[in-house]
């Protein structure tokens, strides 16, 4: 196995499985570890759900490891009315038969990391989801950061919210993670890239190409894309649907394709309206900054503005449907 090393961690979730599809078949990915945590749906239809696009995928070698099922102090909440009953678009998609890593989760992420720093190894970390367990990860073991190359996230928006108007739902899910991860990555030199809202929606594949790849490989990995790109389209009523969190996973293999710009960002955490919401700072007036009481934020951040829409979703279809071979 060759390619850049990557873990990803997710609340599977739709848009996380289109992720889990690109992250565990493209070429030029090495996908050593897959986290999961409560979000989208509740833990154990996570940790179901990611099993059962592995074992689609034929990558029963990716350990899989239960994390946390609640956020920092919020009780939690899912997305099914998104996402359907079971998290994954209630396809009634085969059970995987491989069981879940033993370890939880950060110790999983623990052990895969400080094992690339011993080799001189760094990996990319991928969090599609709430941000519970890179939380709790960059607190109890800070030293992981040896073995982290970047942290590449979808959350947040520099624009508007989705589960509020103001925040986006991973962020929104556990705000007080979200901070802790900006701040603990600012801390230790982690480079950090926000995927967010304003790119998320944008690569999207037309339902007719979606009805083409599960004629081609009705129980296989295309198969699957294409049930969840019709699911959304259906769900949504439209004619075409986001690979939402792929996106992300699109720019770990081509980030050409992606324009970010370097902003100061922070978490609100106290707003009635607002909490949640990821405050990009776009101002470069030094008469503005030196008057605002609360300063800039020392977390920047390469905030995602504008993607390569097709690009991305062109990346997506050939490499779920089997254009793409592994070396």
């Amino acid at each position: 196995m060759s390619g850049i090393p990557l873990i990803l961690d997710v609340d599977t979730g739709v848009d996380d499985a289109c992720a889990l599809l690109l992250a565990a078949l493209h070429p030029d990915l090495d996908l050593r570890a897959v986290t999961c945590v409560g979000g989208n749906a509740p833990l154990a239809d996570v940790v179901r759900n990611t099993l059962a696009v592995l074992a689609t995928t034929a990558r029963l070698d990716v350990p899989v490891a239960a994390g946390a099922d609640r956020p920092l102090l919020e009780d939690p909440v899912d997305a099914r009315h998104v996402h359907g009953q079971d998290g994954m678009g209630d396809l009634g998609w085969p059970l995987a038969h491989h069981q879940p890593d033993e370890r939880h989760a950060v110790e999983l992420l623990r052990d895969v990391l400080l094992t690339a720093a011993d080799t001189g190894e760094r990996i990319t970390l991928v969090p599609l989801a709430p941000l519970t367990n890179i939380a709790l990860l960059l607190r109890t073991y800070p030293t992981v950061a040896q073995g982290i190359s970047r942290i590449i996230f979808m959350g947040g928006a520099a624009a508007s919210g989705n589960a509020t108007a103001s925040a986006e739902f991973n962020v929104f899910h556990d705000p007080e993670a979200a901070a802790i991860v900006l701040d603990a990555a600012a801390d230790l030199g982690i480079p950090v890239t926000m995927y967010g809202l304003d790119v998320f929606y944008r690569p999207r594949v037309r339902r007719e190409e979606a009805e083409a790849m599960i004629a081609r490989d009705p129980h296989g990995p295309g198969g699957l894309g294409g049930r969840l790109i019709r699911f959304q389209c259906e769900r949504f009523e439209t004619d075409a649907a986001t690979i939402g969190d792929a996106g992300a996973v699109c720019a770990v293999i081509d980030g050409s394709k992606l324009a970010t710009t370097v902003l100061p960002v922070r978490v609100e955490l106290a707003g009635r309206y607002t909490r949640g919401r990821t405050i990009v700072d776009h101002r470069d007036w030094s008469g503005d900054l030196t008057h605002d009481p609360h300063g800039q934020s020392d977390v920047v951040v390469d905030v995602a503005l504008d993607v390569d829409a097709s690009a991305y979703s062109r990346l997506w279809i050939h490499t779920v449907q089997g254009d793409m071979t592994r070396g």
